[in-house]
């Protein structure tokens, strides 16, 4: 008897299911699109991160990089070096010395034999050094992973340059060198596990032993090093470092930086777009959920008759809840496997860069399941939603639900009676005061069924803050203001003298040429002094950058600039050494030790995000020297300044500063634009999709009211010009509060983003485009809830109103 019940029960299921699929197509077609977006960027998210992932695993596997290197410039002690390794023999598994050949890209150009095309790298920022193949580990490898040895003549270049000039095999690279042109062929493009993220600051080029002897007599070329380390399994790549710069002697004239590090870059720069599609699927997924409550909640109050006489032939509340669910499952599902499946094509488009500049990402178990989780977590999510309001079923009750069509039970049908008593007395038309009937009528009703038109706002206020945080993100980085976060002075030129043999001469030269040039004023110099600090992983090095800061121009999370006897930290180098404001710190200038105290702690994502500031001067002997100058005409043109400073002194790096901010941010901004861009489209559509799916559910239900306004003589413009009335008053009001949201509450989410990277950002204030985010973005979204009121409105005019009279 109990399986013919089950039997039944799953007929009526299904056919309930097909017949309210038919029954209502609008309205579940809307609800399948905002699922369907859902799970798409949801499941086209986890597959982009876990394809990077995998890409970056399998060029490491292929490349083996170091789990920490120091790049120095300059005479090195290798006897020092081969000591250190010797005594850090347990944790040291390889090391090796690296020899580079710096250029800038104006001094590397090429030609194409075939069609006669020529180009030159001078529109590139980074860092171009010339290698030979290692033999212990930290190789260049091809398309297919192998080592690659080129011979005597021949040139493999990074894919970077492979992708943005289109650099093949047959080509010429020419390499500008004080003996003459040294000219090379094109072999093809080598992948790099240690430079190939799209925030590294420099990229290899591999040649032949004997081109490398050749460019070294030629002259020309800057010398560098990288000291590459190997740990053994378990090894601590953050002790190495800091056992590494408190040993005194060895090489630190350069950047250092851990394979961890390399790791978050790379997923950082590539993986950018990726975390911004999962923010919007959860954005999305929210709008899904509260759409959902509504149409459940609409749909009970619509078949309240049906639920009543069920529950009263004695059909069980879980059974009746059932043949709900199950059309949402259906829905669910739906939205999942056709997103899946789109998710497919995208994530295959958008990974193709990913895999070309890092490796072919294998097919792993991993591949299938991390998608499969984020879908089946939707799934999951939009059911027990629905469970949730489904359970209302419950509280129905049968005399109430046949003869008064109420949902509510008797207490809370009372209440609401009250309620809307006073409502009336409190706000009739009489007390109008000359304002129009029909917005009077419009504001009436939004204030009499407010819960059920707070859907709208809430929708336009989640899509404002969707929209607009990632702009904000965006302008930013790209303000001039930007550079105080950088730990630098909002100047309008930079230059920064290091990683050379004649640092004080370059200075000093640079300095009497700037003082003495009228074009600029308030040239300051900032000298950079290595101390030294215990940390709790040992005594660590500690980059001091000593001058006069008393402008004040960084921005300080807490305390304030350095005075005599004091220090200021960067946010990580205060975590590092595990003090605040008001605290001393013991710093080491060689043996002698010196106690100063913690003025403030600022913000600064250079050199690691591992900085500090002390007052004072230093005229000789700094390892590297940062001379700032602004224009004395505001009228001037800062790059052209910067380019014949830079001609005057190639070795000093002269730019405006906001060309240093670009190089700095730029592959991230360029990121973060990309995943505005895919916030907005997206955002704009779902606004349009939801007002037409939540004005046709009230439509439909304001049939009667509406009907009744027209036999007492309102005409179809007065009642769309309601509708619209309603709408629009929510949608800006929606859009007010989700601007304000993103611009105080944003704030700390950005903040805690770009502290769980760790890139030394720990609290972010937004410098927003006015004229976008407050001015654009808010006119486009009420675009969309017009362009949705429209579409939604526009067969009022052409109704039969009688109709609706009788519901």
């Amino acid at each position: 008897m109990r399986s013919i019940t089950v039997e039944n029960g799953e007929r009526l299921g299904r056919r309930y299911a097909y017949n309210d699929l038919v029954r209502n197509k609008g309205i579940n077609a809307a609800l399948v699109v905002t699922l369907v977006l859902s799970a798409f960027l949801m499941a086209t998210g986890s597959m982009v991160l876990e394809r990077l992932a995998g890409s970056i695993d399998r060029l490491s596997e292929q490349g083996e990089p170091p789990d920490f290197l120091q790049m120095h410039k300059g005479a090195y002690d290798r006897a020092a070096l081969t000591q250190f390794a010797a005594d850090h023999e347990p944790e040291i598994d390889e090391w090796l010395v690296e020899e580079m050949l710096g250029y800038e890209g104006a001094s590397l150009s090429w030609t194409r034999p075939d069609t006669g095309e020529t180009g030159d790298l001078a529109a590139s920022r980074i860092d171009n050094l010339f290698v030979t193949q290692n033999t212990e580990f930290d190789f260049l490898v091809d398309g297919t992973g192998d080592v690659v040895e080129p011979a005597a003549g021949e040139v493999y270049v990074p894919v970077l340059y492979q992708q943005q000039y289109g650099l093949a095999a047959g080509d010429v690279l020419t390499v500008r060198t004080d003996a003459g042109p040294h000219r090379l062929e094109v072999q093809g493009e080598v992948k790099d596990s240690q430079m190939a993220a799209s925030l590294s600051p420099s990229s290899r080029f591999l040649i032949h032993p004997d081109d490398f002897e050749a460019l070294s007599r030629a002259g020309g070329a800057t010398p560098e090093i990288i000291v590459e380390y190997r740990l053994a399994d378990g090894g601590d790549a953050n002790a190495m470092q800091t056992a590494y710069e408190g040993a005194g002697g060895l090489p630190t004239n350069g950047p250092v930086v851990t394979g961890q590090q390399l790791r978050i870059i790379s997923m950082i720069g590539d993986g950018l777009v990726a975390f911004a599609l999962v923010f919007v699927s959860l954005v999305l997924i929210a709008i899904a959920l509260l759409n959902l409550r509504f149409v459940i909640r609409g749909t009970l109050e619509d078949e309240v008759h049906e639920i009543g006489a069920m529950k009263a032939i004695g059909i069980p509340d879980r059974d009746i809840s059932g043949l709900y669910l199950r059309k949402y499952r259906v829905l669910a599902l739906v939205g999942c496997v056709v997103g899946g499946l789109l998710a497919i094509v995208a994530a295959n488009a958008l990974t193709q860069g990913i895999q070309t500049t890092y490796a072919q990402a294998p097919v792993g178990i991993w591949t299938f399941l991390v998608p499969l989780t984020a879908l089946a977590a939707v799934y999951v999510i939009v059911v027990g939603i629905c469970r949730s309001v489904l359970r209302g079923v419950r509280k129905i009750e049968v005399v109430n639900a046949l003869v008064h069509g109420s949902t509510l039970d008797e207490k809370q049908t009372a209440r609401r009676a009250r309620r809307q008593a006073r409502w009336v007395r409190r706000t009739g038309l009489a007390s109008s005061s000359g304002a129009g009937v029909n917005g009077r009528l419009a504001l009436l009703d939004l204030r009499a069924e407010g819960r059920a038109w707070a859907l709208l706002p809430v929708v336009f206020g989640l899509t404002a803050v969707l929209i607009t945080l990632p702009a904000n993100m965006v302008s930013t980085f790209e303000s001039p203001r930007f550079v105080t976060y950088l730990g630098a002075l909002e100047r309008d030129l930079r230059a920064d003298v290091q990683f050379q043999e004649d640092v004080d001469g370059v200075k000093d030269r640079l300095i009497a040429a700037m003082e003495d040039d009228d074009r600029l004023t308030d040239v300051q110099t900032f000298a950079y002094v290595d101390f030294h600090a215990d940390s709790a992983e040992g005594r660590a090095r500690l980059r001091v950058a000593v001058g006069d800061h008393a402008d004040g121009a960084v921005r300080f999370s807490q305390g304030g600039m350095p005075r005599d006897g004091q220090i200021a930290l960067s946010v990580l180098n205060a975590d590092k050494y595990q003090v605040g404001v008001g605290d001393d710190l013991t710093v080491y200038d060689g043996d002698q030790p010196v106690t100063v105290q913690v003025s403030g702690i600022y913000q600064d994502i250079t050199d690691g995000g591992q900085t500090a500031k002390m007052s004072g001067e230093v005229a000789e002997g700094a390892s590297a020297y940062t001379v700032y100058a602004d224009l004395a005409d505001d009228a001037a043109d800062p790059g052209a300044t910067a380019d014949a400073y830079d001609a005057q002194f190639p070795t000093a790096g002269v730019k405006p500063t906001q060309e240093y901010v670009r190089e700095t941010m730029g592959v991230l901004t360029d990121s973060m634009r990309g995943a505005a861009w895919v916030a907005l489209v997206f955002g704009l559509g779902v606004a349009v999709l939801i007002t037409s799916l939540f004005l046709k559910l009230r439509l439909t239900r304001d049939r009667p009211k509406m009907g009744v306004l027209s036999a007492l003589g309102f005409s179809a413009k007065e009642l769309v010009g309601q509708v619209r009335t309603k709408a629009l008053l929510l949608v800006v009001a929606g859009t007010a509060a989700g601007l304000v949201f993103a611009a105080t509450a944003g704030q700390s989410l950005a903040s805690a983003g770009l502290t769980a990277v760790r890139l030394g950002i720990t609290d972010l204030t937004f410098i927003p485009n006015p004229w976008l985010v407050y001015v654009l973005y808010p006119l486009l979204l009420l675009g969309a809830g017009c362009l949705g009121v429209a579409l939604l409105t526009a067969g009022i005019r052409r109704a039969d109103k009688s109709e609706w009279i009788r519901g």
